[in-house]
């Protein structure tokens, strides 16, 4: 029989591979940015905000704030990764406004992680101290990135259309959630619980959307002001 802490990891690796898949969601679009030599009216705020999410993962899951935690380091440290070089190229091929806002998100972003790390590290003395006040600020982290998908369902529910939500991504979200729920109850951890336990509430809200507007929804209608509200909005990427 699988101790729990076997299957702890086996679960976290599935976990690591479904949220590297989301993470990987918006190369489309970034590749569309790269072949425009321009990012046209897409909005760089989804990839600058799980940028700042990806870095508090990061240092919630070392082991001097959450002991046990190698597997929220490795997706959210590779999410991290690939969000800078999302940023980058929004940042190379932005105009100067763009650009503006761009540099000064991520200097408050640093500028705030560091705070947050020194305070971290300065004040508080142990690990349940430290994984406390990190996994709260993690849950309105990701609280606050649920606005992007219920823009989305908003859409769906006033359209009556599913056109600009796909169902393998709501899937992939609904399954991600699910995932890392089963993760953080084998050695439970509520500040991976809570989070995630919302992504799967929305990721089945989407599927039942789907279900319910599929069938009412025009394929052939080209709304580009719609496909652009959701390629700006409607990523919701893996937390762990």
């Amino acid at each position: 029989m699988t101790d729990p802490h076997t299957a702890r990891t086996i679960v976290g690796i599935i976990g690591n591979v479904i949220s590297f898949g989301l993470f990987c969601a918006p190369i489309p679009t970034i590749m569309k940015i790269w072949k425009m030599k321009s990012v046209s009216e897409f909005k760089p705020d989804p990839y600058v905000a799980t940028v700042l999410n990806c870095m508090m993962w990061t240092f919630y899951g070392l082991p001097f704030v959450q002991p046990d935690s190698l597997l929220v380091i490795t997706i959210n440290g590779t999410g991290l990764f690939m969000e800078l070089v999302y940023v980058t190229i929004f940042f190379v091929f932005a105009t100067s406004p763009v650009r503006r806002k761009i540099t000064i998100a991520m200097v408050i972003e640093v500028i705030f992680m560091a705070v947050v790390i020194f305070c971290t590290m300065y004040f508080l003395h142990t690990t349940k101290q430290r994984s406390m006040l990190i996994g709260i600020l993690c849950i309105v982290f990701n609280v606050i990135m649920y606005a992007a998908p219920l823009t989305v369902m908003k859409l769906v529910i006033k359209t009556k259309s599913v056109k600009y939500m796909p169902f393998f991504l709501s899937l992939a979200n609904f399954m991600n959630g699910v995932v890392w729920v089963i993760y953080a109850c084998l050695k439970f951890d509520p500040y991976i619980l809570i989070p995630n336990g919302l992504g799967s509430l929305s990721g089945i809200i989407q599927l039942i959307l789907y279900i319910t507007y599929y069938k009412t929804t025009n394929w052939n209608d080209e709304d580009e002001d719609n496909e652009k509200r959701y390629s700006n909005a409607g990523i919701e990427l893996g937390q762990a």
